[in-house]
């Protein structure tokens, strides 16, 4: 049984009972860090709601703030604080759609997106199946096992498995993916991979959003490494 107390989990839960602070996280979700005021607008709220907002999700050990010159970044704490809110998202998306008409923004970040560190939406479940056929990786009791093959396939797109094997961090964790309803790579190989593609070009932001696309170099790499054939909007 674990050790936290009620009263510190009621503490954390009530933090996240703010349709205002659940923007804020649902934001802080791709991984990069923000600036209160621009959280603020995403929140939809004033700025000193916002700071009144960032102190209690900093309280709680939801998201962590970085001071660079002047300004102050908010990001989220760790892996842990952004699982609990991948697991979160799938809970609420399994409840009736209310107040709200789906638009284009949630069919692209349904097609691919960043889930904190890593890919999610048809991407990141296109990247799991192709490594999954290629037996470059076993599901076994919500974790992937990497293979030797796996091992050889993920050096392709710069994954090192042998380095990311003596860290502290899970090595290759499944995480279900909210819109899909099935798994993608989380982890330290998830991240490394998506962290990859994003610096080398394979992948590219949308924006200011969440949401990524395949660019045609990317197409390549990802058929020629792990045999798969993305049928994804490409990037431009």
């Amino acid at each position: 049984m674990s050790d936290v107390s009620p009263v510190e989990l009621a503490a954390v839960a009530s933090s996240l009972g703010d349709a205002g602070r659940a923007a804020i996280l649902i934001s802080l979700l791709d991984g990069r860090a923000r600036t209160a005021s621009e959280l603020a607008f995403v929140a939809g709220v004033s700025p000193q709601t916002a700071s009144a907002h960032l102190a209690r999700l900093v309280d709680t050990g939801l998201v962590a703030v970085a001071r660079q010159g002047r300004h102050r970044y908010h990001r989220l704490a760790s892996p842990e604080a952004a699982r609990v809110m991948e697991a979160l998202t799938v809970l609420a998306a399994a409840q009736p759609r209310r107040h709200r008409i789906p638009g284009p923004r949630d069919r692209l970040l349904r097609e691919g997106r960043t889930c904190y560190d890593h890919f999610a939406g048809r991407l990141g479940v296109a990247i799991a199946d192709a490594l999954l056929a290629a037996g470059a990786i076993i599901e076994s009791g919500g974790h992937f096992e990497i293979t030797t093959e796996g091992e050889r396939r993920l050096g392709l797109l710069a994954v090192d498995v042998p380095t990311l094997r003596q860290d502290s961090r899970p090595l290759c964790r499944c995480c279900i993916d909210w819109s899909e309803r099935r798994p993608h790579l989380a982890g330290a190989v998830g991240a490394h991979l998506a962290s990859n593609a994003l610096r080398l070009g394979w992948v590219q932001r949308l924006g200011d959003t969440r949401g990524v696309s395949v660019t045609p170099v990317g197409r390549a790499i990802f058929r020629d490494a792990i045999g798969l054939d993305l049928h994804l909007p490409l990037a431009a």
